[in-house]
């Protein structure tokens, strides 16, 4: 086979001649090309975001020329693959009309030999503009949509085109065209590996079965398997087969002593290697594929019980408790989602003790290289497929374009280690039973969900994988519209504690079987709202800061919220740091109480990991990769060990979460502190925690501290027999209403050959102290916490997560360091 690559320098213009030409890099798209010709301002500064948008009224033409030698144009075939166009184009080789495409999540591929001759050659990719086709699209009257989702633009459901990009209530809308993906040229003259299925038996051993269909039989054509460990120098075992005459040969391989691949926390990722290659007569390699698997079982448990059916991620037999989050495409411009940003951001995950990633279904399906990242980090994929919020006119062409989809990334991604489930969309079937916009639309489309979500798409992945555990929607209980947000059967999406603006304690009267979904905003940092801003812009309510606000009235939500909790910060960076605060409190409170109720609740995945531009958002990681205190929370909160506390009728109960395989001895102290930090009384118990548990470890009356509940605050600390240290903080009253003192905050650093270390104290309780520089960005070992007492803490900063920026010693690092803390956040007289 020969392979030669389209990517590489192209040349831009608009139609109509509106645009001189411009050279680009592929994979590139029209916003890439234009901001590196700088032809465009930024999108994400200020209100660029206006222009940006009535960039794509016009047609974009991408044009190069490449070479073609006569060892390619020798062979039989040669194949234009496309892996990603994005979303109307039309393709032109030698000024001769290839192919149209109208689906960027597909991979298209189209004989091109006729096409091609020696030497120079032009290929012509035009993308028509895709606003111009939603404004004339060829509604039926009957079945014209009218529901827009929110911060979206109408039509963003007619064709097969990432929604998120025509803007959601977090992202803008900048829309974009272009080749995001290789394109490239494939010849062969042979028959072709066309699939390969893999299979698992788990039992004593573990039988690994590969299923190979090549495009047709050639007698005497035989395939080598080779199984080996990821990383090994030589094969376990290699078998030769030959195909039947359908063209498809069969392999089982028998592994003794396997080794399990495990979620992150529960054991090790080992993954192994199945090679594939098509050999000639001769013994020649004509062509060899590899896939990269995980030895284990892993489907979703729905067994009943007193409840009415769990809800549970099974791994190797094992019911887990999941933890994680929503993702969202990284970036606007798809061509700057590299492996280094994706790797970054999924190891913040792994690090926050995460499990499970939910890809939303409202963006793109995330290349190759994210599912092997989730492979190697043990970070189970709950994987939707690209629909969401929405409603489908599904017409014959339409259903069959997004069945030959599913193939298209089923196929690509059903052998990862990582694959947890499919599931059909974001949110489309609650809508469709009580959301009251979607019950404005005609039956016809009613018909039009089932027939696309009941039976086009399950079907499909059936066909396609038919071993991945397959969900309709999300939130769901199994679909046909059986009360898809039944708490207790199924997933749900809980909002009420945001949307509802219901207080944080309203988490506990919900006992959700998995939590799929449920946020609260927070603005990002300093650093990063000036990064889109002016001087005078920085004022949540000036125009810039609302452009970038994409959550209908989210900006008095977060100061309600705040109202109710804490004291009117003194400045902007007050404000976003309170706002952030009040995130990590609203998450931690609902993810305590599901974890407490383990059993009956058996997951959350909190809404939403990352950004795709510079914005407040549901997000625990910003636009450029900054942790926000969400994320610096989800480290203790979502950790195997952990300890939360509750009050209820002027008690407080102590539990602690065992999210793992061994019984673990503890010891708790339960303290009572005034707001200088003496501990004014002491309960300490000990015991022992079952493995894969949720246990209440202690209830102490406090009804005597009533009195002074303005005054005083609650600290548990538990300690394990392997030298875990685990605290919880809790107050009686609202933070507003604590009298905080004023901290004195005393720091001193040193350095060593891979860190610097930060030591740290207070001379009273300082709550929240939150640690950043105005020149560096840094991940800090610990960060929004509790100094309690006048005990030094360390704080470390790895020389490996020093992100951004240089310090040149210690005493650099110290005196650079910025603190906050709540009681510091606000005017004093």
């Amino acid at each position: 086979m020969q392979t030669c690559t389209l990517n590489g320098t192209w040349q831009l213009s608009a139609g109509h001649r509106s645009l001189e030409s411009v050279d680009m890099q592929i994979p590139g798209t029209v916003l890439s090309g234009l901001l590196a010709a700088g032809k465009i301002k930024d999108p994400f500064y200020r209100t660029n975001e206006d222009a940006t948008r009535a960039l794509f009224w016009k047609d974009y033409v991408f044009t190069r020329t490449f070479d073609v030698d006569e060892e390619l144009l020798a062979q039989q075939h040669i194949v234009l693959v496309c892996e990603g166009l994005d979303t109307l184009a039309e393709i032109s080789i030698n000024g001769t009309f290839l192919a149209k495409t109208d689906n960027m999540h597909r991979t298209w591929k189209f004989q091109a030999k006729k096409l091609l001759h020696p030497g120079k050659n032009e290929i012509q990719i035009v993308f028509r503009s895709v606003l111009r086709f939603i404004e004339d699209y060829p509604y039926e009257a009957h079945k014209k949509i009218n529901y827009i989702p929110c911060g979206s633009m109408k039509g963003n459901q007619l064709l097969r085109k990432a929604h998120s990009m025509f803007g959601w209530d977090w992202g803008p809308q900048t829309i974009d065209a272009g080749i995001f993906r290789d394109i490239y040229l494939q010849g062969y003259s042979h028959a072709r590996i066309e699939d390969i299925r893999i299979h698992q038996q788990h039992a004593k051993n573990v039988s690994v079965q590969t299923s190979i269909t090549l495009s047709e039989s050639v007698p005497g054509q035989k395939l080598c398997v080779e199984l080996s460990e990821d990383g090994a120098d030589k094969p376990l075992q290699t078998k030769l087969c030959k195909t039947n005459a359908d063209g498809v040969a069969a392999v089982d391989f028998v592994i003794e002593n396997p080794k399990l691949w495990w979620p992150n926390d529960y054991g090790d990722q080992p993954l192994y290697i199945v090679r594939t290659t098509l050999l000639d007569e001769d013994g020649t390699s004509l062509e060899s594929i590899t896939r990269r698997i995980g030895l284990r079982t892993l489907t979703i448990s729905q067994e009943k019980d007193e409840w009415g059916n769990e809800f549970a991620f099974c791994v190797n037999g094992v019911k887990i408790f999941t933890r994680g989050g929503n993702y969202i495409p990284d970036d606007c411009l798809y061509t700057r989602i590299t492996e280094k940003k994706l790797d970054y951001i999924l190891e913040s995950c792994r690090r926050a003790h995460f499990n499970c990633v939910r890809v939303w279904g409202g963006g793109y399906y995330p290349s190759d290289a994210f599912y092997d990242l989730c492979d190697e980090k043990g970070l189970i994929v709950w994987q939707d497929l690209m629909y969401a919020c929405n409603v489908y006119d599904v017409t014959d062409a339409f259903a069959e374009n997004c069945r030959q989809e599913t193939y298209d990334n089923v196929r690509r991604l059903r052998h990862h280690a990582s694959l947890g489930l499919w599931c059909g969309n974001n949110e489309i079937e609650s809508a469709w039973d009580h959301w009251g916009d979607f019950q404005k639309e005609t039956p016809y489309l009613r018909a039009d969900y089932i027939r696309l979500f009941e039976e086009v798409l399950p079907k499909a992945v059936q066909e396609a994988d038919g071993e991945t555990f397959y969900w309709h929607s999300s939130p769901s209980s199994g679909g046909c519209f059986d009360n898809p947000d039944d708490a207790n059967r199924g997933d749900t999406h809980y909002w009420d504690v945001w949307h509802g603006q219901k207080p944080f304690t309203d988490y506990r009267k919900y006992f959700f079987r998995f939590c799929s979904e449920f946020g609260f905003q927070s603005f990002p940092c300093a650093k990063t709202v000036n990064s889109f801003t002016l001087e005078d812009d920085r004022n949540i309510f000036s125009r810039v800061m609302e452009s970038h606000q994409k959550n209908d009235a989210a900006n008095g939500k977060m100061l309600y919220y705040l109202s109710e909790n804490l004291r009117y910060p003194k400045d902007l960076t007050h404000l976003l740091y309170a706002s952030q605060v009040l995130q990590g409190m609203a998450i931690k409170y609902g993810v305590d109480h599901w974890r407490r109720n383990r059993g009956r609740c058996m997951g959350t995945l909190y809404w939403q990991i990352n950004d795709d531009w510079p914005a407040p958002s549901w997000s625990s990681i910003d636009y450029f990769g900054r942790w926000k205190a969400l994320h610096y929370m989800a480290q203790k909160f979502y950790a195997p060990h952990a300890v939360s506390m509750t009050l209820e009728d002027h008690r407080c109960h102590v539990y602690f979460s065992n999210e793992s395989f061994e019984t673990t001895e503890y010891s708790l102290t339960l303290s009572i502190r005034d707001l200088s930090g003496n501990v004014l009384e002491t309960y300490e118990t000990k015991g022992n925690s079952p493995a894969f548990s949720a246990i209440e470890t202690a209830v102490v009356d406090i009804c005597s501290w009533e009195d002074q509940k303005d005054d005083v605050f609650l600290e548990a600390v538990i300690h394990t027999k392997d030298q875990k240290v685990l605290k919880d903080v809790e107050t009686l009253v609202p933070y507003k209403y604590l009298n905080l003192k004023n901290p004195v905050i005393s720091t001193e650093a040193k350095e060593t050959n891979d860190a610097f270390i930060l030591h740290i104290s207070s001379d009273c309780f300082a709550p929240f102290v939150a640690l950043d520089f105005d020149d560096a960005d840094v991940i800090f070992s610990d960060n929004f916490f509790h100094l309690t007492d006048k005990t030094v803490q360390d704080i470390i900063v790895k020389k490996e997560d020093i992100l951004q920026g240089h310090f040149e010693n210690a005493e650099d690092f110290r005196k650079r360091l910025q603190i906050l803390s709540l009681g510091t956040s606000y005017a004093r007289s």
